[in-house]
């Protein structure tokens, strides 16, 4: 049965009914809720609609255009597309509309965008500009040896890090670390020798202190996801190396690794992919830096 429920009413069930009973990350929460608040600025100051029951398809396709409008790529426009259909699917449930109007709303196409990765004289560019700073070294090696994301490494603690007595080139001495990632999925990732002398290099210095993340502040907290993205885009421009980022080193990490000639079932393990198929465009990527680099370098 429908109801005069405001939207912005619905909006509060929906975080605190749905969203909690789904245990998903706070990220997660907090980009569904900014997506229908943005949805709900659009419906209330352009339609003139407060009440769910009078949201039409027509509506949200206005709002899709009205997206489109504002330069939001077709990838962030999809993921509100995912949103809105999540939120008037559980209105409908809830019995609070008859009919959901996002049933049939249409996402617009995913944008095919070939990932930035660092050449070999860029990343090599990168470690030698940030060496010395234990604590930075550490961070750049990590996510260059590991491909972790800039969340799943503001997130590890000490106690996450497993090194070898010994630390060498040798196949048995290497360590791991147990990662949490997308949908608080955990995963254990190889750490070889670098990562691994890095990280000890890191732990011989890091004070002792009641915060046990792995990476800390000048403050003795351990780094955000900002601070680290900061830190790294000091010391890529410092490398004099351009349109890079943090995630541009994990996809250094893929395509140099699988050039290297590392499994793509390995690679996806360490990245955290669900499937081989989003680990398959770094083979691509891998051949065409294989290509120019035989075609410049001919014998």
């Amino acid at each position: 049965m429908q109801t005069s429920t405001s939207l912005t009413d619905a909006v509060t069930l929906y975080e605190t009914e749905f969203l909690a009973a789904r245990n998903l990350a706070v990220r997660s929460r907090r980009e569904y809720l900014n997506d229908l608040k943005d949805l709900l600025v659009c419906l209330s100051d352009v339609a003139g609609v407060s009440n769910p029951g009078e949201v039409s398809r027509r509506h949200l396709d206005g709002y899709l255009a009205d997206l489109d409008r504002r330069g939001y790529s077709g990838v962030t426009r999809r993921r509100k597309v995912a949103s809105i259909r999540s939120f008037f699917a559980f209105l409908q449930d809830a019995g609070m509309i008859q009919v959901s109007p996002a049933l049939k709303l249409i996402p617009p196409e995913r944008e095919r965008m070939e990932p930035r990765v660092l050449s070999e004289a860029e990343y090599k560019r990168l470690l030698e500009v940030v060496r010395g700073e234990i604590r930075d070294q550490a961070i750049i090696e990590l996510l260059l040896q590991t491909g972790l994301r800039l969340s799943e490494v503001s997130r590890l603690h000490v106690n996450h890090v497993s090194l070898p007595t010994k630390i060498s080139k040798d196949p048995g001495n290497v360590g791991s670390v147990t990662v949490l990632g997308k949908g608080r999925k955990q995963r254990s990732v190889t750490l070889n020798y670098k990562a691994c002398r890095a990280i000890k290099n890191y732990l011989a210095i890091r004070e002792d202190v009641d915060d046990t993340h792995l990476f800390l502040t000048k403050f003795k907290k351990g780094i955000g996801p900002r601070g680290i993205e900061k830190m790294v885009e000091k010391y890529l421009k410092e490398a004099r190396i351009h349109n890079a980022s943090v995630h541009t080193l994990r996809h250094t990490f893929a395509t140099h690794t699988i050039k290297k000639g590392t499994k793509l079932e390995v690679v996806r393990q360490a990245l955290g992919h669900e499937s081989l198929e989003t680990t398959s465009v770094y083979v691509h990527l891998a051949r065409e830096m294989m290509d120019k680099e035989l075609q410049e370098n001919a014998l």
